[in-house]
């Protein structure tokens, strides 16, 4: 079983490809896709920051629940709130459409993924500094 910095570690490494793939969607016009997996990088690197304090597994896929619950771990997470809530709007109604009306590829534009993907850049960079630092 790895120890906590190696699992913080994975973690972390895993939020920064999602969020290389959520630019790659952005250059090639994906931008539904786009705000998922820029969601997903912002949960996984928070999830990363609760691994390394010794939180167990979250199940969690809000970013703004996983917020709530790591908040104190890591300076400057809670004022991650705002990027939180919109990031949790893309979890699902990026990807089925019963959750948008609309088939969900055409519900979202160019100006929604770049502001996604700069709120998951937020998260990235603080969980990366936290966490390649030994949380200290």
């Amino acid at each position: 079983m790895p120890g906590r910095q190696s699992e913080a570690d994975r973690w972390l490494k895993q939020a920064e490809n999602d969020l290389e793939f959520a630019r790659l969607g952005l250059r090639e016009g994906f931008h539904s896709q786009v705000c998922f997996w820029a969601q997903q990088s912002a949960e996984k690197a928070v999830k990363g920051i609760g691994r390394l304090g010794g939180g167990g597994a979250a199940l969690e896929n809000s970013v703004t629940l996983l917020v709530d619950r790591h908040g104190d771990r890591a300076p400057g997470l809670k004022d991650l709130m705002g990027e939180s809530r919109l990031l949790d709007r893309y979890y699902r109604a990026t990807r089925y459409p019963a959750a948008t009306g609309p088939v969900p590829y055409t519900a979202f534009g160019e100006g929604q993924a770049i502001a996604a993907i700069e709120a998951a850049e937020r998260f990235v960079r603080l969980a990366g500094e936290h966490i390649r630092t030994g949380g200290g």
